[in-house]
């Protein structure tokens, strides 16, 4: 089975797309591995395989995009979450449920796609936010504080944060959102790249290239960065928007710290 075509990884505007649907299964006929994947699902579930998708699958602390699946036949299909499968390398599987169980796709349809605007454009300035914070606190204090690296983060809404190795002391609170503002309001760009090894060595970024075994890509793939200019590179699967600016404000919350990690939560209004 070939790999869904990521198409917001190329076009992140696309906020409609027409494919073709290559599977539909029920949930229940998943394999355990799938279906842990999918929490609260229920037996009414089905899950449709298409050959691109605009949906961003959760991951790499986004969110899912939701939204629907339609035929010209009158079939609808609610989207409701989306997950990469566990099972068949790069296949996206939409979760969801058909409006009505009489009409449903079937291998070879074509269909289109439509996400939630609202909720993509939330989740993207949540994680676009989430990088800015982590420029602002490395330029700040990669050299302040002892052993200090980025680690990972989350751009839920409801949990938004990012961690860093190194002892964060809360006397740094005011300085972070003082360097965060100022990222946010100088407006940089934020854009879209794909680079190859050579590259993240050129830009002196050895440190973030990816495992390309681990993320099942061909010798001849190049791995997807956003750049935030003026700011950082950051090896990125995910959603953004086009400037620093269209975040919005963006509030430390707290900085929390435990075994030597620190975590600096953040909120959009």
């Amino acid at each position: 089975m070939q790999r869904t075509f990521l198409a917001f990884q190329h076009n992140a505007h696309l906020h409609s797309l027409q494919t073709v649907v290559r599977a539909v299964r029920s949930f229940a006929s998943l394999e355990e591995a799938n279906k842990g994947l999918f929490k609260g699902a229920n037996e009414e579930d089905h899950v449709v395989v298409t050959e691109q998708t605009i949906f961003h699958p959760q991951g790499g602390g986004q969110p899912s995009d939701v939204g629907s699946i339609t035929d010209p036949s009158g079939a609808s299909f609610n989207v409701s979450a989306v997950r990469m499968n566990q099972v068949v390398q790069g296949e996206v599987l939409h979760l969801g449920q058909f409006a009505d169980a009489s009409l449903h796709f079937k291998p070879g349809d074509n269909v289109t796609q439509t996400i939630d605007s609202d909720k993509r454009l939330l989740y993207s300035r949540y994680h676009t936010a989430g990088h800015v914070l982590g420029a602002a606190v490395r330029h700040l204090l990669e050299n302040e504080v002892a052993n200090f690296d980025e680690l990972k983060a989350s751009h839920f809404p409801d949990s938004a944060s990012c961690e860093f190795q190194g002892l964060i002391e809360g006397k740094w609170k005011d300085p972070i959102q003082a360097r965060l503002d100022e990222y946010i309001n100088k407006d940089m760009p934020v854009e879209i790249d794909f680079w190859d090894e050579e590259d993240f060595k050129t830009n002196g970024l050895e440190r973030l290239i990816p495992d390309r075994k681990a993320m099942g890509m061909t010798d001849e793939e190049k791995f997807r960065v956003v750049r935030i200019k003026g700011a950082e590179v950051y090896p990125c699967g995910g959603t953004h928007v086009d400037s620093t600016q269209l975040c919005g404000k963006t509030n430390v919350k707290k900085i929390s710290r435990s075994k030597g990690i620190s975590r600096v939560s953040y909120i959009l209004p």
